[in-house]
């Protein structure tokens, strides 16, 4: 009975995830809730009135895309998931500078509206994110420092092989 909880019964444990501790938690917190509601007004928007804009309903179903990709990748383990958490929160931080200086330079480009960030015809990323408290322009720039301050521990080579 004693040894069941030896030092040696621990070595085999699965390593912590350090990326979803402290301020990862609340990342990725606010990165599903902003997924759940990206995919929501994307689907509203695309079945009730994906005429009116569809480039922009489009461009609201890719933004609901990369806030899933990069919840999930901020929740895996592995170097594989960290690269895709660094190239789907660049995205997002591209992607919000672009769509939010297209729609206050030329707010028609889109569709019809998509400059208001509280329009029927809006997008996540309008007016950076005006619509959603400018969180989508905070986010991934937090996101960026949080993946630059954990970085996963490199694999060790086996020198056997």
């Amino acid at each position: 009975m004693a040894d069941a909880m030896t030092p040696s019964s621990h070595a085999h444990a699965p390593a912590r995830n350090t990326r979803i501790s402290g301020v990862g938690r609340l990342l990725v917190v606010v990165y599903g809730i902003l997924a759940l509601a990206a995919t929501g007004r994307t689907a509203v928007q695309i079945i009730e009135r994906f005429d009116q804009a569809p480039v922009a309903f489009t461009l609201s179903g890719l933004s609901a895309l990369v806030y899933i990709v990069a919840t999930i990748s901020l929740v895996a383990r592995g170097s594989a998931w960290y690269r895709v958490a660094w190239a789907a929160i660049s995205f997002e931080l591209i992607g919000v500078l672009v769509i939010g200086t297209i729609t206050l330079v030329a707010p028609d480009l889109l569709g019809a509206g998509t400059g208001s960030p509280f329009g029927r015809t809006s997008t996540v990323w309008t007016v950076y994110g005006a619509g959603y408290l400018f969180v989508p322009l905070v986010l991934p720039i937090l996101g960026l420092w949080y993946l630059a301050k954990h970085r996963p521990a490199p694999v060790p080579l086996d020198d056997a092989a």
